[in-house]
């Protein structure tokens, strides 16, 4: 794993005010259609709207293809860890736990499957960290 720059992390440009305020809007919108249609809100939330984001922002600011190729395909396998959360957080909710405890149920979960699939794709030359 590469140095962290932190000096480009932290500083901020108009653009990345712009991003800000537009992938904000973004989530925004997506949890008020959720008070009229879970259903319309769960479609949308399907839809990777923060990968297509993020993949635009890396565009717009001219980054390598290659890397935004590296992002497509990371964002690939890091969804599926997350993906028994979906079945199993519902079903906790509908069986009496409470939010919190099913919340960080499931949060511990997906960092465990996280890394049991970092082990599993490792032998086919598959590096996610």
């Amino acid at each position: 794993m590469s140095k962290i720059p932190w000096d480009k992390v932290i500083s901020f440009s108009g653009l990345d005010i712009t991003k800000l305020i537009l992938t904000a809007l973004v989530v925004l919108f997506v949890t008020k259609i959720q008070v009229v249609s879970d259903r319309l809100s769960a479609v949308l939330i399907a839809l990777p709207l923060t990968s297509l984001l993020a993949m635009i922002w890396m565009r717009l600011e001219k980054q390598d293809p290659e890397r935004i190729a590296n992002h497509a395909e990371g964002t690939f396998w890091f969804v599926l860890p997350t993906l028994p959360m979906f079945l199993v957080l519902p079903w906790m909710l509908r069986n009496g736990w409470g939010f919190g405890i099913a919340l960080a149920v499931n949060c511990v979960l997906t960092v465990v499957l996280f890394f049991g699939l970092v082990a599993i794709l490792k032998p086919f030359g598959i590096k996610l960290l």
